[in-house]
């Protein structure tokens, strides 16, 4: 029989984990089965090759969604038998106060209802006479939050992608004008070639940031286009501006559906139809300016001279919460006004059946299969990927800055603490004490620039891809290539300024091996952050999760537990703790040909007798290296997965029965 050690079973799995992480970044993806295509389908292929807005008309019935409690009893209507049109040409907006369902209306409009097990959603609703929203038309959602790579301008990130979107277009002086063409038409030229900025870096305006998310949007050339209150955190100029280039998307043919709070006048005068909601139902449907005026004053509700018209259906469909009194009489004439509209209204009918909708999963199969017929080839996704990768970190000053000085501080202040150690018994303690310090402070430096950021980044490469720009595998690799440049510059400014303040082992060949473990420990911990990152919803929750799972790694990291003691159902932990392995790296790269002061038997004289009283003995660096490779590559992995198959996923719309 053959007895494989430790050792040999980790560079089994450190290969099968090299070889199934190669796999995963350079597959093709999974193939999609060939599906009979729908009605419909020759439309979409029609506005993707020539770019021009295919008309499509929304109309919606009966919509209904209810919130209900663990018993699966109904405790709240957030919609109630909406129903409604949006046509092309015209600008729709949704409008109601806080709490009314202008959003929960516009995301099951867009199909985008994040899916919940106490939520129900009925009713009926059809694109140009067919079921669903994914029967081959392209969609553009603009959230409320506008997020962007930060270091890059508007230019490159719409040259970005188009390139990534736009594949059949070969000619750079094509894409090039296509793109310049999109600037001037969301009067964006002005600021193409400054940053988009963030918190730290000063950059564009909020305005121009809600415009820079249209154009994003309009590369594809969609026919619907949705916006979550476009207007929400903009001045009263941005404001406008942004509503002007909505109503001028109008125009140019495509349905526009926005919601909106409380316009001031000027962007009211912007809407070719309204919405009105009050607590989930519809109080008003039809066209905007002054027909909702004139339909309210048939029952006696008058709009003052000079008054802001918007002000106005505000106040008259909201509750007044300041007494009692007043609550039941504003609640009252809402409820009086939403039956009136119910008798009154014409009746929107879908012509779509109960069967149509059933197979509404093979128009989604459809969807993709056609986003991923259009999707550039894996390498040209690679290249795009890595300078925009490239560019982003190399760009990003203020973050450079700071892990510079943290790393430079770090070092002095470790160095001056351990400052010119010698050979004395004292001075093991003194090196191991660094060395873990040492280790602890590379993978934390590491972790936390990883999961304060990349948990924001992981909204926008979701929403990337689930637009079909490009593949998670590409993604990966090149952030992981763009990355190397700068992830190891901070560890080897740490290093070179700590090695020779502390006087470490005097050779620059052990200088070398120290600076290269740290590095790697660097990438270690960084892709442990990514998982992370992917892993959590929030940047809040990333941030408590990493250094939390970190403090587990670094108590098994080899100077306060040893490894011989440690319980058995702990034993598996510091095989994958990256603070052991970098730990038992440096020791070992540091002690071995150590000669010590010793002045007693009990002494230790040797660095490899210090080594077998940590139970280092018997390993070599390469050993070390290997390991955080593996775990390195087990993180990519575990992040690749995440991004994979963390998709968002959207609430059913269920038709009702008896329409069928």
């Amino acid at each position: 029989m053959v007895d494989f050690d430790g050792r040999v079973l980790g560079r089994i799995i450190a290969a099968v984990a090299a070889a199934f992480f190669f796999r995963l970044i350079t597959g093709p993806g999974p193939a999609l089965l060939p599906e009979e295509e729908p009605e419909g389908a020759g439309d979409q292929e029609a506005q993707s090759d020539s770019g021009k807005v295919v008309p499509v008309t929304i109309r919606w019935s009966g919509i209904t969604c209810c919130l209900s409690d663990k018993r699966g009893k109904t405790t709240r209507f957030l919609l109630t038998n909406v129903s409604g049109e949006a046509k092309p040409g015209r600008l729709l907006a949704i409008m109601g106060p806080s709490g009314s369902g202008k959003t929960t209306l516009l995301n099951v409009l867009a199909g985008q209802l994040a899916a919940s097990p106490r939520l129900h959603l009925s009713g009926h609703l059809d694109i140009n006479g067919k079921s669903r929203l994914s029967g081959g038309y392209k969609i553009a959602y603009v959230r409320q939050e506008d997020l962007f790579f930060s270091q890059l301008t508007p230019r490159e990130t719409l040259s970005i992608a188009a390139e990534l979107q736009l594949p059949e277009i070969a000619s750079v002086e094509k894409r090039d004008k296509y793109v310049n063409e999109l600037l001037f038409r969301l009067g964006l030229i002005n600021c193409a070639d400054s940053i988009v900025g963030d918190a730290k870096v000063r950059g564009i305006s909020g305005g121009e940031k809600k415009r820079l998310s249209l154009a994003c949007e309009l590369i594809a050339s969609p026919s619907v286009i949705f916006a979550d209150e476009p207007t929400t955190g903009l001045d009263a100029f941005q404001a406008e501006k942004v509503m002007e280039t909505l109503q001028q998307l109008a125009q140019e043919g495509h349905t526009v559906i926005c919601s909106i709070h409380q316009p001031r006048s000027s962007v009211y005068n912007n809407f070719d139809d309204i919405v009105l909601l009050s607590d989930g139902s519809v109080v008003y449907n039809g066209p905007a300016k002054d027909e909702p005026l004139k339909y309210f004053a048939k029952f006696g509700y008058e709009c003052p001279d000079h008054m802001n018209p918007a002000e106005f259906l505000a106040d008259l469909i909201s509750v007044d919460y300041s007494s009692a009194e007043s609550v039941h009489s504003s609640q009252t004439r809402i409820d009086k006004l939403v039956a009136e509209f119910l008798e009154n209204a014409l009746v929107i009918e879908c012509v779509s059946s109960v069967d149509a909708w059933k197979n509404s999963k093979i128009q989604t199969k459809f969807a993709r299969k056609s986003l991923t017929k259009h999707q550039s080839g894996w390498w040209k996704q690679f290249r795009l990927l890595l300078k925009r990768a490239w560019m982003q970190a190399f760009r990003d000053g203020p973050t450079n800055k700071v892990r510079t000085r943290m790393s430079v501080a770090s070092a002095i202040i470790f160095g001056s603490v351990f400052w010119r150690m010698g050979r004395s018994q004292t001075s093991i303690q003194d090196r191991m004490g660094l060395l873990q310090a040492s280790a602890i402070n590379t993978a934390m430096a590491a972790l936390t620039k990883t999961v304060s950021i990349f948990p924001k980044e992981r909204t926008i490469i979701n929403r990337e891809h689930e637009k079909g720009s490009y593949a998670m595998g590409p993604y990966l690799l090149s952030k992981l290539l763009a990355e190397i440049p700068i992830g190891a510059a901070f560890p080897l400014m740490f290093g070179t300024i700590l090695y020779p303040m502390a006087r470490l082992h005097p050779s620059l060949s052990r200088f070398a091996k120290f600076c290269g473990i740290i590095i790697m420990e660097s990438f270690a911990a960084s892709a442990m952050g990514l998982t992370v990152g992917a892993m959590v919803p929030t940047t809040e929750a990333a941030m408590a999760v990493g250094p939390s799972l970190m403090t587990v790694f670094i108590v098994f990291g080899g100077y306060y537990v040893n490894a011989e003691n440690t319980p058995v159902i702990f034993k598996w932990i510091p095989h994958i703790s990256l603070i052991r392995w970098a730990f038992q790296g440096l020791c070992i790269n540091e002690f071995s040909g150590l000669q010590f002061e010793h002045h007693n038997s009990y002494d230790i004289e040797t660095g490899e007798q210090a080594l077998e009283r940590f139970s280092f003995g018997g390993s070599g660096i390469g050993d070390t290296i290997t390991a955080q490779g593996r775990i390195l590559m087990f993180w990519y992995c575990i992040t690749y997965l995440l991004l994979k198959n963390n998709k968002p996923k959207y609430q059913q719309l269920e038709p009702h029965l008896q329409s069928s």
